[in-house]
């Protein structure tokens, strides 16, 4: 563990070489930092998470004492309370560095449009870092902070992060507490989280996320959703057909990355034209309202693209806010549709790394290209994880991100650390190598373990019955040699026999309270037991005996995976077998 001196110290080396001064706000001084450091040291860990841990936060966050501007020198103020987001952090033992810039009060995604200028793209300083969360997405990818608060409207948390090489984790809307974030769309948007690996931005989200009831936006999670899963063997990844949107550079290391997970092609064109709606719809009028005072009285103090795309939202209609909303209505059902199907969905995190040049040409247009593959996800209510995937033939750094339903962030992150280190080895521009990675959390005292060893499993068709119920894969196993199976049509049934056996199957973490209902839809003669693991008893999905009288066995196939694959399966058997 490195000492909180030893890292303030490394902090401020990396800023001092990485020399952007546009990626700052306000930056602490090095004094106040180091003493900080020292007196964390002297406090020791106190078993405080992030004890000693750099971090920065966007300046659209409070924190006491210091200015925040939203990149609006006209409109700051000196917060006297800290944003519960950044208490949180610094009760945790983390070590705050500074403010860092942004898209004028988070408005765009190029990250060009702050008074503050242009924090410099890691990689290419004629491209644009992203935004709005540039300054964040910047001082993680230089090296100088270890994580960094975001803020995610559109893709701000996202769109940054493959432009820096680094991970960006968009939570569940109502997950973190939003007080004291001076709002964009509040109905959509989210703190959101830079790191430098998938683990550690999910170990950041776990101190940051609760419920706060003074929050209005703020909801609780149904089950314990920040519990990291493994990463199961039959996951079931959506991709799409990137080239017709995405540059060619682009989207031939995402067709890459799609290959590498197995994904099937689906089309999402519903979805992508919802995603237009936060350009060019009512939430441009909700961008109004939220600095309603500032656009009606103090026109003067903002930056020329974002005074223009605030005065818009006076001219929106009502009427037309209504058919936007039933059309979102509808894309969130297609999107639980999808995700019935599929465990995630895998997207090119943003089609583009415009240059600045395209951005004084046009101001608008790349920007909103930007948001291809990101506006829907706010507007649908969904979680992702924004992970690097490797560099395009011109040495940029190509992004991709994994989204799933809300409140999936725990079994979206062993798939996309899986990914991201398949297919990167280095922390953003730096030649740090990635850390470890993490493996699933132990069985919490509100779970029980779940061995299944049918259509439950990974991949199949009642699989969702686990996860909507906050069900996570623990990992592949096998009973003692003392079953049988046998398909009973489309599931197969375990049932205890003297001489027998190992049969292989999947162990699964499951809320002890979903148990009763997961049992009640339960067909017979299938049921819940103790079953004898090779490793211990578990409870299981057992058959009563009379029930596979008749039914063929397959006990020799050793599994139910493996007879869907063939090994002794009539044609007419295994398409059963994948029906519900």
């Amino acid at each position: 563990m490195t000492s909180p001196v030893a890292a303030a110290e490394a902090a401020l080396a990396a800023d001092r070489a990485h020399a952007d001064p546009a990626m700052w706000i306000t930056r602490l001084s090095d004094a106040a930092i180091l003493d900080r450091a020292r007196a964390l040291a002297a406090e020791g860990p106190r078993g405080r998470p992030l004890w000693g841990v750099p971090f920065a936060v966007k300046d659209n966050i409070d924190i006491a004492g210091l200015p925040t501007t939203a990149a609006c020198q006209g409109f700051a103020y000196v917060p006297d309370t800290t944003a519960p987001v950044v208490q949180r952090l610094l009760d945790a033992g983390a070590l705050l560095i500074g403010k860092t810039n942004l898209d004028q009060f988070a408005t765009g995604l190029s990250g060009v449009r702050s008074p503050y200028g242009t924090p410099r793209n890691v990689f290419d300083p004629r491209r644009v870092p992203g935004g709005s969360s540039s300054g964040s997405a910047v001082a993680v990818a230089a090296g100088i902070v270890r994580f960094a608060l975001a803020t995610d409207t559109a893709g701000s948390g996202r769109v940054p992060a493959m432009f820096g090489n680094i991970v960006g984790l968009k939570p569940t809307l109502g997950s973190v507490s939003a007080l004291g974030v001076v709002p964009a769309c509040q109905s959509i948007e989210t703190v959101s989280v830079f790191a430098a690996t998938v683990d550690e931005a999910l170990s950041v989200l776990r101190v940051i996320a609760g419920y706060d009831a003074a929050d209005p936006y703020a909801r609780p999670p149904p089950y314990p959703h920040l519990r990291r899963a493994a990463a199961p063997p039959g996951a079931r990844i959506a991709a799409i057909d990137a080239r017709p949107l995405c540059d060619p550079e682009v989207a031939e290391v995402y067709a890459s990355a799609a290959a590498h997970l197995d994904a099937e092609t689906i089309d999402i064109a519903p979805l992508l034209a919802i995603g237009r709606l936060l350009y060019d719809g009512p939430w441009v009028a909700e961008r109004t309202a939220a600095l309603r005072e500032v656009v009606e009285r103090r026109l003067e103090i903002l930056h020329p693209v974002t005074r223009a795309i605030l005065e818009s939202g006076f001219a929106r209609r009502a009427v037309d806010a209504f058919d936007a909303f039933h059309a979102v209505a509808a894309a969130r059902r297609q999107a639980a549709e999808l995700f019935a199907r599929y465990d995630a969905l895998l997207l090119p995190t943003a089609p583009s790394t415009p240059t600045l040049a395209e951005l004084e040409t046009d101001p608008i247009a790349p920007n909103s290209r930007l948001g291809t593959y990101t506006t829907f996800v706010n507007l649908c209510d969904l979680a992702g994880f924004a992970v690097p995937a490797g560099f395009a033939a011109n040495g940029l750094p190509v992004g991709v991100t994994l989204v799933g339903p809300a409140w999936s962030e725990g079994r979206l992150a062993p798939l996309a650390d899986a990914l991201h280190r398949a297919r990167l080895s280095r922390v953003g521009a730096t030649r740090m190598p990635l850390p470890p990675g993490g493996a699933p959390d132990p069985l919490g005292r509100d779970e029980t373990a779940l061995f299944c060893v049918g259509a439950h499993m990974s991949g199949l068709p009642l699989n969702g019955a686990l996860t909507r119920r906050g069900g996570r894969f623990l990992g592949e196993a096998a009973t003692a040699s003392c079953y049988r199976l046998y398909a009973l049509g489309n599931r197969p049934g375990l049932v205890h026999a003297e001489r027998g056996a190992a049969i292989s199957g999947e162990v699964w973490a499951l809320p002890t309270a979903a148990l009763g209902a997961l049992l009640a839809e339960t067909q017979a003669p299938l049921g819940f037991g103790p079953v004898q693991l090779e490793d211990g008893p578990c409870l299981g999905f057992l058959s009563e005996a009379a029930g596979v009288a008749g039914a063929p066995e397959i006990t020799e196939i050793g599994g139910w995976r493996a007879y869907l694959a063939g090994a002794g399966a009539a044609p007419s058997d295994r398409a059963a077998a994948t029906t519900t």
